[in-house]
């Protein structure tokens, strides 16, 4: 298991748009998530590790932030060719309680600089980033329980108005599985 780091998009960035199929082939668009006070994309597949280890976590923050307006919408982006079991059919089974969508063309990760599973990307009601990182330290193996707290920390100033949180680690997990010849430049 070859960890990767997460590219760490500016602050203030802009989040790009979307228009992606969730698991039961409905297409969720950005916009469609207009009236949220804030917003968590989360870059995630059915097979790695690290997400697998978060899981739990991530779905308890989802519900547990809901009420406070937090939309959440993840996103597969591996090309399911070479890694079946993130095949879109599969999708559905990992019963995510937000939409799960399915980047086919990897546009979408490269438009949000998406570079590892999980990937997670926080922003404001206007849209900009306010948090990019971990959800926590917890990795698979190192004993730490997964508490969600960098992320939880993040959505609480967020939700409170307060200014962006200035220690922000990056993502650690499994690489995003580009089609050959697709993966960004520099990368």
């Amino acid at each position: 298991m070859v960890a990767t780091h997460s590219l760490m998009l500016p602050l203030g960035s802009l989040a790009p748009g979307f228009s992606l199929p969730d698991t039961q082939g409905k297409i969720i668009r950005l916009e469609d998530l207009a009236a949220a006070p804030a917003l968590l994309v989360a870059f995630i597949c059915n097979h790695c590790p690290y997400v697998i280890h978060i899981r739990g976590g991530l779905v308890g923050l989802a519900v547990d932030y809901r009420s406070r307006g937090l939309a959440v919408v993840g996103i597969n982006a591996n090309d399911a060719q070479r890694y079946p079991a993130d095949h879109p059919e599969l999708m559905a089974a990992e019963g995510y309680p937000f939409p799960y969508l399915y980047d086919e063309s990897q546009a979408v990760a490269r438009s949000y600089q998406a570079a590892c599973t999980p990937d997670f990307f926080l922003f404001d009601a206007a849209r900009r980033l306010v948090y990019r990182g971990q959800m926590d330290g917890s990795r698979p193996g190192n004993l730490m329980p997964v508490t969600g707290v960098d992320l939880r920390r993040a959505l609480n100033a967020l939700l409170a108005g307060e200014a962006p949180l200035g220690d922000q680690k990056p993502s650690l997990g499994c690489s995003i599985k580009w089609r050959p010849g697709n993966s960004p430049a520099g990368w």
